[in-house]
């Protein structure tokens, strides 16, 4: 396939950026749309030019580093994957691909594609963990008896990959399904009860401080979320804060 890219390019956090038009030839369908990039980065670097910047790890779908906004969707026009799952044969040969970094005030771009998605670590770090007694006193994992409906439910919350689809896919740029995710996943096990109402309450004014929009139960989130992840965990989070806000 020939293919023309029309990529953001910004040298750093403070310059002002622009699109660029790449021209990439004899692309296969079968290639993924990061080693598409490879391909290009290839091209740029034996011309002496600047390759495009872009977050990429483990190339499996499971570590959300690889982030891009193409043709206007999050991770591109496929569903229920990343970038990097993303294959060129969703593609046809002459097409003229956009691709920009995530766009949200919390996601600041550090150069071309890459952005500062730290926000969720500190987000992370307000709340979603629990903590254990390690001293040689810990209870096995499988001495509390729970629900199955309960433990499927807080184990599929828990494959969130932190990616930031649902932040890129909102018109608010909120950070609800993420931080619902986090929450639900402590909220339906009796090891995340002891500290239910400080990790809800800390999470919520942390993703308020980093610029995150609210949610409007638009539900782009859901649909772009590589791993489905359900908007019942935003209810479920507001309910959590409605009562953590009562007992305060």
């Amino acid at each position: 396939m020939n293919l023309t890219l029309k990529i953001w390019r910004q040298k750093n956090a403070s310059d002002k950026g622009s699109m660029v038009d790449y021209k990439v030839s004899d692309i296969s369908p079968d290639m993924s749309f990061l080693e598409m990039l490879d391909v290009l980065n290839e091209q740029l670097v034996n011309k002496d030019e600047e390759p495009v910047a872009f977050d990429h790890d483990c190339r499996e779908g499971i570590c959300g580093m690889c982030s891009l906004y193409i043709n206007g969707e999050a991770h591109g026009p496929d569903r229920g994957i990343t970038t990097c799952q993303l294959h060129m044969r969703m593609f046809k040969d002459g097409d003229t691909i956009t691709i920009e970094p995530f766009r949200a005030t919390a996601f600041p771009v550090i150069k071309d594609l890459i952005v500062d998605r730290t926000s969720f670590d500190r987000i992370q770090h307000a709340g979603g963990f629990i903590s254990v007694n390690t001293s040689g006193n810990t209870i096995d994992a499988n001495a509390i008896p729970i629900n199955k409906h309960d433990a499927d439910t807080a184990f599929e919350a828990a494959t969130c990959i932190g990616c930031g689809a649902c932040v890129a896919s909102c018109k608010n740029s909120s950070a609800m399904l993420f931080v619902g995710a986090k929450v639900s996943q402590f909220a339906l096990l009796p090891q995340g009860q002891v500290e239910a109402t400080d990790r809800v309450l800390n999470m919520v004014k942390q993703m308020d401080e980093e610029g995150f929009g609210n949610c409007t139960n638009t539900g782009a989130c859901e649909v772009e979320c590589p791993k489905g992840i359900s908007l019942e965990n935003i209810a479920r989070m507001n309910r959590e804060y409605l009562k953590a806000s009562l007992k305060g």
